[in-house]
C-alpha cells in the first residue's frame, strides 16, 4: 500500500509542518560514558556492598541478643550505646538505599519506565537513579530501558525528568485517565512484529507499512502521541507527523482524531516509515502474532488512508471535529468572546487601532472583568473611608481622573471585561459543588477548564461517573459539560469555590484555555525569553488576584511581581529569593498535611463540599519566575510531589526549558504563542506587557484610600456656572427619573439608545472612548459602522450652541466629549455642594443655607431611577451609585447643621429625612436624626424613631455605635422598643 501523503508533504498549508523522515540516531558510547559507569559501580559497590560489610567487621550486631530488662532502660549512656544507635540508624539507611537501587534496577530491566517513589527516600532514590542509569548507560540496550534513560548521568544538559516529582508528570491535558501515582511507564507492547523500510524508493510497500495500537492505562499513564514519537522515532517532537497522517481517520470505536492529545486506547495509529521498535505492527498477514480481530481492524484502517487521501481528507476532516466534543467551535465563554473579543476584532480590522486601546486587555475577557471589578471595590472602599472621616478632615469623594496610559487602560477594561462570563462561571462551579455536596459525593479532580461557544468543559483526571443534572458527560468519561443555557439557571450560592485555582493561559482553535494550577501533579515550568515570561506571569498573577470564581487564596511571587501587589494586598506577597520560598512551603506542606490528616480529609477538594466548607482548604500558588538552581529545583519538586491534594500549584520559569521535577512543561514564543507539545496545546497566549502593568498598578494605586494628596479630592470633574446667568442650553435630569430639558424627543426606536448614550457621556465630562460607547450600549458586540451611525445620530440630535459648535465633538484621542452647555442635575448638585462648603457659602451663612437648600431640593430618588431592566449595565463598573448616596448625605448633614445651630430642630429634621430617601443606609444620618429628635424633647418621638431603626436593622440589629447613642439619649429605649412591638 502506498504511504498516505500528508499535508505539507502535499505543499498543503494547513496543519504543522511534518519533518522528513530520518533515521535514529543511536548515541556512541564515549570514554567518558565508561569512566561513569565505572565510578557509578564502584560508588554502588561501596554502597550497597561495602558500608554493611563495614559496620559488620568494626561494630558487629548493635542489638542485643536477648530481650531487654527494665534496669537497661535505666543504665547510663555510654559511648559503646550511643556507637550501637547511630550503627542501627546507618543499617536503616543502607536497607532504604538498598531499596531503591533494587527498584530503579528492575524498573530499567524490565523496561517499565520511571518506578514508584520509595516512601521516604527523597535524595536517596535520586541518588540510586543516577548511579544505575550511568551504569547501564555503556550497555548496547541501554537507551531502550527506559524513556530518556541515557540521559540521567548528564545532569540537565539532557532534557530529563530526572527528578522525585518526574514520576508525576502527566502526559496531556486531554486524556481519558490520568494516574497521579508515580509512574510514566512506556508502553507495553500488544504485538511483536519485524519491520522492513523500502529505503530506496519514496513510498512504503502494502506489506511494510507500520502501525501501533494505543495502550490501555493499566497500571500507568494514558499513552500520548510524544511518547509513541519518543519511542519510536527518536524524538517526541516528531508527533505531529504522526498526527497527521491520523488526523480525521476513523478509529475501530468510530470516532476520529482530532486533537494531537486526543487519542484513546485501542485506537491505531500508522507511523512514519523509519518508525522503529518492538511494539510495531507491520501490515498484518496471516502469520502476524495478533489476534484475527486485531488484523482486520488494521487492514480496515489502512484502506481508510488511501479513502482519507482521496475524500473525506481532502475536506478538511470537518466530520472528525464534529465527534469530539472538546472545543473545536468558537470560543470563550459566549459572552467574552462576543463581548471583549469580537469588537475588539471588528474595530481592529476597520482600521480601528488609531484609537491605541492595549490589545492584551481587549483579549482577555476573564483577566479585565477581574480587574475592573476589583477597581470598583477600591474606589468604594476609599469613598465609605472618606466618608466617616480621616485624620486631618475629609479627603472628599473624586476620585484622580486617569490620564495617559492609565487611561487607555481603563477604557480596556471597560471594552474588554466580560462580568456576565465570570459571573456565569462562578455560579456554574459553585452550583456543581452544591450538587454533589447534595449526592454526598466528592469534588472530582479538574485539571483544566475549557470555555466554548458559551459552554463549560471541565476536563477531570480520572473518571468521577455521572455528573449532576444539569450537567452532562463530555466526549468521554472525562469531561463534564454545561451549557449556557443551563448555567444560566443557577443562582447565587452561599457555597465554597470549589475550584480557584482556575487562571486563563489563552485560546486555542477560538477556545479558552483555563488551567487549574493547584491540581497538576507536580511542578509547571515555563520557558522563553525573560520578558515574554514576565508578561505571562504578570497576566496569571493578576487574575488570580482578581478572579471572581474564588473566594480565599494566597498568591506568592517570587523574582518578580513586587509591584503588583497593589492589586489585591490580601492575596499577593512578593518574597526576595527561592531560598525564603524553599523554607516558606515546607512550613506550609507540613501544616497542611497535618490538618487534612486531622480533619480525616483525603485532599483539599474533600474540605470543600459539605457541611465542613473550611476556609483553610484555600489554595496557595506560587509563581516563581526566576529559574531555580538545581539543588533548589529538586526541593521544589519533592514539596510539589503532594502539592495536587494539598491545593498547592507551583508555576516555576526557565530560561533553557529544562527544570529539573517539571510535570507539565510550557513555552512562550515571541510572537505570544504558548506551547506545550506533550499536552498537545498551542494557544495565543494570554499576556500581561510590562507597560500595562504599570498603568494597572497606577489605577489601583491612585483609589488607594491610604494614597497620598493624590487621593479622593473635594473638587468635582465638572463645575459648572449655577448663577441664572448661567442656564445651559440642554440640562438632564439623572437623580431620580430621566428627563431631558431643550432637546425634541427623538425617534421611538432610537429613544433608548440615544438617552442612554447621552448619560454615558453626561457622567464622563473627561470624555468616552468610542469603544467604550459601542460596549457600554451592546455588551454582546456591535460592528463599527453601526456605532459610528450612533455617533453621528446623537451628535444631530443634541445640536449645535448659538456659535455653530457642535455640542458633542471627539479630541485627539478620538474620545467623545459634550459642550459645557449640557449639564446634568447631578452637574449642578455637586456644585451647588461644592460652592456652599467651599465657595460664597464659607464666608455667607445666608448663602450657605439657600445653597444647600436648593440643592437638597434636586434630590428627587437614586440615580436613573427608572432605567429600563436590561440597559444600563455599565453602571454596575461606576461608582457614582455610591457617590450620590454620599453626596445626599453629605448635603443633608450640612443643611441640618446649618439649622440646628439656630435651634431649628423641626427644619433640621425635615432635611435630614429628605436625605434619608435617597441615603437611607448611612449610619450617619440617623445619628444626626436621633441627636435632631431629642432636641425637640419629645420622648415618645424618639422611642418611635428608635422602634424604627430597629425594624429596619432586622435580623442584624442595630449598629454598635447606634445602640451606644441610643443608650446616651434614651436609656430606657429597650423597654420602649419591646412595648411598641
Amino acid at each position: 500500500m502506498a504511504r498516505r501523503s500528508t499535508p505539507s508533504s502535499t505543499g498543503s498549508p494547513t496543519g504543522p509542518r511534518n519533518r522528513t523522515p530520518q533515521p535514529v540516531r543511536l548515541r556512541r558510547r564515549t570514554f567518558g560514558d565508561f569512566v561513569k559507569a565505572f565510578l557509578a559501580f564502584v560508588a554502588l559497590l561501596a554502597l550497597v556492598v561495602g558500608v554493611p560489610g563495614a559496620l559488620a567487621v568494626e561494630v558487629g550486631w548493635p542489638l542485643p541478643s536477648e530481650a531487654p530488662s527494665l534496669d537497661w532502660l535505666q543504665q547510663e549512656m555510654t559511648v559503646t550505646t550511643f556507637l550501637h544507635i547511630l550503627t542501627v540508624v546507618v543499617w536503616l539507611a543502607w536497607a532504604q538505599f538498598t531499596a531503591c537501587v533494587l527498584v530503579e534496577v528492575k524498573a530499567a530491566v524490565s523496561g517499565v519506565g520511571v518506578p514508584g517513589r520509595v516512601p521516604g527516600s527523597g535524595p536517596s532514590q535520586l541518588l540510586a537513579r543516577q548511579l544505575v542509569a550511568a551504569l547501564l548507560l555503556v550497555g548496547a540496550t541501554a537507551a531502550s530501558f527506559t524513556p530518556g534513560l541515557s540521559q540521567l548521568g548528564h545532569g540537565i544538559e539532557g532534557n530529563q525528568k530526572a527528578t522525585v516529582a518526574a514520576a508525576q508528570a502527566t502526559p496531556g491535558l486531554f486524556a481519558q485517565q490520568q494516574e497521579q501515582a508515580a509512574s510514566t511507564a512506556a508502553a507495553l507492547a500488544e504485538q511483536a512484529s519485524h519491520a522492513q523500510a523500502d529505503a530506496d524508493s519514496g513510498t512504503v510497500r502494502a506489506g511494510a507499512t507500520k502501525f501501533y495500537r494505543i495502550q490501555p492505562p493499566e497500571g500507568r499513564h494514558h499513552d500520548s502521541l510524544w511518547e509513541v514519537a519518543q519511542r519510536h522515532l527518536g524524538d517526541g517532537r516528531r508527533y505531529k507527523e504522526i498526527y497527521q497522517l491520523n488526523k480525521d481517520r476513523v478509529q475501530p470505536d468510530g470516532s476520529r482524531l482530532s486533537e494531537a492529545s486526543l487519542i484513546r486506547p485501542g485506537w491505531i495509529m500508522e507511523m512514519p516509515g523509519d518508525a522503529r521498535g518492538g511494539d510495531l505492527v507491520e501490515m498484518p498477514d496471516a502469520g502476524a502474532a495478533v489476534s484475527p480481530e486485531v488484523q482486520q481492524q488494521i487492514h480496515d484502517y489502512a484502506k481508510s488512508g488511501d479513502q482519507a487521501k482521496s475524500g473525506d481528507h481532502a475536506q478538511g476532516g470537518g466530520a472528525g471535529a464534529a465527534q469530539v466534543s472538546l472545543p473545536a467551535q468558537r470560543p470563550a465563554g459566549d459572552a467574552a468572546q462576543q463581548h471583549g473579543q469580537t469588537s475588539a476584532t471588528d474595530s481592529a480590522d476597520s482600521g480601528d487601532q488609531a484609537f491605541g486601546l492595549p490589545e492584551a486587555l481587549l483579549g482577555a475577557p476573564l483577566l479585565a472583568a477581574g480587574l475592573l471589578g476589583a477597581l470598583g471595590r477600591r474606589r468604594r472602599q476609599a469613598l465609605w473611608q472618606s466618608a466617616i472621616g480621616a485624620v486631618g478632615g475629609r479627603r472628599g469623594m473624586e476620585p484622580p481622573t486617569p490620564t495617559g496610559d492609565a487611561l487607555d487602560v481603563q477604557d480596556a477594561l471597560l471594552v474588554g471585561a466580560d462580568p456576565e462570563g465570570v459571573r456565569l462561571l462562578d455560579r456554574s462551579l459553585r452550583g456543581l459543588s452544591a450538587a454533589l455536596a447534595d449526592e454526598s459525593r466528592a469534588l472530582p479532580t479538574v485539571y483544566a477548564a475549557w470555555l466554548s461557544n458559551g459552554d463549560l468543559h471541565l476536563q477531570l483526571a480520572q473518571p468521577a461517573g455521572k455528573p449532576p443534572a444539569p450537567w452532562q458527560l463530555g466526549q468521554d468519561q472525562t469531561f463534564w459539560v454545561l451549557t449556557r443555557a443551563d448555567a444560566a439557571r443557577y443562582d447565587d450560592l452561599d457555597t465554597a469555590a470549589p475550584y480557584p485555582g482556575l487562571v486563563s493561559l489563552g485560546t486555542m482553535d477560538d477556545s479558552r484555555l483555563l488551567l487549574n494550577l493547584e491540581a497538576v501533579p507536580g511542578i509547571v515550568s515555563l520557558s522563553g525569553r525573560e520578558a515574554d515570561r514576565a508578561a505571562v506571569f504578570a497576566s496569571v498573577a493578576a487574575e488570580l488576584a482578581t478572579n471572581g470564581w474564588s473566594d480565599r487564596m494566597t498568591i506568592t511571587l517570587v523574582g518578580f511581581g513586587e509591584d503588583l501587589t497593589p492589586l489585591a494586598p490580601n492575596r499577593l506577597r512578593h518574597l526576595d529569593g527561592i531560598e525564603a520560598l524553599v523554607e516558606a512551603m515546607e512550613a506550609e506542606t507540613r501544616q497542611r498535611r497535618g490538618a487534612l490528616g486531622a480533619a480525616g480529609h483525603d485532599s483539599v477538594l474533600t474540605g470543600r463540599t459539605g457541611p465542613a466548607q473550611h476556609t483553610r482548604w484555600a489554595p496557595h500558588l506560587v509563581l516563581l519566575a526566576a529559574q531555580p538552581s538545581v539543588e533548589d529545583a529538586v526541593k521544589l519538586a519533592e514539596l510539589a510531589a503532594d502539592a495536587s491534594r494539598l491545593g498547592i500549584g507551583y508555576l516555576v520559569g526557565t530560561e533553557d526549558g529544562r527544570l529539573p521535577g517539571a510535570a507539565w512543561e510550557m513555552e512562550i514564543s515571541g510572537d505570544g504563542t504558548l506551547r506545550a507539545p506533550l499536552l498537545g496545546l498551542e494557544l495565543a497566549a494570554q499576556m500581561l506587557p510590562v507597560a500595562q502593568q504599570r498603568a494597572v498598578v497606577e489605577l489601583f494605586v491612585q483609589a488607594d484610600p491610604e494614597h497620598g494628596p493624590d487621593g479622593p479630592t473635594t473638587t468635582p470633574p465638572f463645575l459648572v456656572d449655577i448663577s441664572e446667568q448661567g442656564r445651559p442650553a440642554v440640562y438632564a435630569r439623572l437623580v431620580g427619573s430621566y428627563e431631558i430639558i431643550g432637546l425634541d424627543a427623538p425617534e421611538d426606536e432610537r429613544s433608548a439608545l440615544l438617552h442612554e448614550a447621552l448619560a454615558l457621556l453626561l457622567l464622563h465630562r473627561e470624555g468616552v472612548h468610542p469603544r467604550v460607547l459601542s460596549s457600554a450600549l451592546w455588551p454582546r458586540g456591535v460592528t463599527d459602522d453601526v456605532r459610528d451611525a450612533l455617533v453621528e445620530r446623537l451628535r444631530a440630535w443634541l445640536g449645535t450652541d448659538p456659535d455653530g459648535s457642535p455640542r458633542l465633538t471627539a479630541d485627539t484621542s478620538g474620545r467623545l466629549t459634550l459642550a459645557r452647555s449640557v449639564v446634568s442635575d447631578l452637574d449642578v448638585l455637586r456644585s451647588l455642594y461644592h460652592e456652599a462648603t467651599q465657595g460664597k457659602g464659607v464666608d455667607s451663612r445666608v448663602v450657605r443655607g439657600r445653597l444647600l437648600t436648593d440643592a437638597l431640593v434636586l434630590v428627587r430618588g437614586p440615580l436613573l431611577a427608572d432605567r429600563a431592566e436590561g440597559r444600563y449595565r455599565w453602571l454596575t463598573h461606576e461608582i457614582v451609585d455610591a457617590q450620590l448616596p454620599l453626596l445626599v448625605a453629605d448635603i443633608g448633614l450640612a443643611l441640618s447643621e446649618f439649622h440646628l445651630e439656630k435651634g431649628r430642630a423641626e427644619q433640621a429634621i425635615e432635611a435630614l429625612n429628605a436625605a434619608v430617601r435617597t441615603a437611607s443606609d448611612d449610619e450617619r444620618l440617623w445619628h444626626e436624626l436621633l441627636r435632631a429628635t431629642h432636641a425637640t424633647g419629645d420622648t415618645d418621638r424618639l422611642t418611635a424613631l428608635a422602634a424604627d431603626l430597629v425594624g429596619r436593622s432586622g435580623a442584624r440589629g442595630l449598629p454598635p455605635r447606634t445602640e451606644a447613642l441610643l443608650d446616651e439619649l434614651l436609656p430606657t429605649w429597650r423597654d420602649g422598643v419591646a412595648a411598641a412591638g
